[in-house]
């Protein structure tokens, strides 16, 4: 509990069948999670047997794409807060705090993974990625003229309840840039964002996306096609 509202974690796995485990126990030894849920999106054999022993909740969801994930997670998740995460390692339990710090002021808390002091050594955010993020964050800055943005791409985020039934009823992409998409959602919504920064490790095995320059290159113009969409649509969502 974090002042007397239920908190959820929900991790959406597909290929951490080595990290998920550590990552359920990390958040577990908080004291401050109150649900661990997974959204098993066709994960690697061998991923249900090493969440079993752990307290989280499985749930299945057949439709291959991070987007479709976070969705269903969004939907079963029954916490008065909800934070997402991916559980490859790359992230600690205990920043859920610098979430949570914020949870009574804004309608989102976005984690950003682009502070050097806290990028561990051995991270996957070398130059081109983290660079990448930056820039393309702050066209959304810019162009939106909103709050401070420093990382496009950072999946450790927190939302109240409403906010989080209100994106899971309005995402409609359903693969990697589903991420940017909750970003666009919220601005056209008018809702309340801060961004905090937070520890970013080495993964546990390899990312399908941004293991490879060439398909982080290509998520990231599919990034900025959607977001330039969501500008000139002017698309206002209440």
């Amino acid at each position: 509990m974090w002042h007397d509202s239920k908190v959820t974690v929900v991790l959406m796995t597909y290929a951490e069948k080595d990290s998920i485990r550590g990552v359920i126990e990390d958040f577990e030894a908080t004291g401050v999670v109150d649900e661990i849920l997974v959204v098993n999106n066709n994960a690697q054999e061998g991923t249900s047997e090493e969440v079993a022993p752990t307290s989280a909740r499985e749930v299945i969801e057949t439709r291959q794409g991070y987007g479709h994930a976070i969705r269903r997670g969004l939907h079963e998740s029954t916490g008065d807060l909800v934070v997402l995460a991916e559980p490859d390692g790359t992230f600690l339990g205990k920043d859920i705090v610098k979430l949570l710090a914020y949870s009574e002021e804004v309608d989102a808390v976005l984690g950003t993974r682009t502070t050097n002091e806290l990028i561990w050594e051995g991270a996957n955010m070398g130059a081109f990625l983290k660079w990448g993020n930056w820039a393309v964050a702050k066209m959304v800055e810019f162009i939106f003229n909103t709050s401070h943005l420093s990382d496009i791409g950072c999946t450790y985020r927190l939302l109240t309840r409403e906010t989080a039934d209100f994106l899971a009823a309005n995402m409609k992409v359903g693969t990697s840039h589903a991420g940017p998409e909750m970003l666009m959602l919220l601005l056209a919504s008018k809702r309340r964002f801060v961004e905090v920064p937070v520890n970013y490790l080495p993964r546990v095995g390899t990312s399908s996306v941004t293991g490879d320059y060439g398909v982080a290159f290509l998520l990231g113009l599919r990034m900025i096609r959607l977001i330039l969409g969501f500008r000139f649509r002017a698309r206002r969502i209440s």
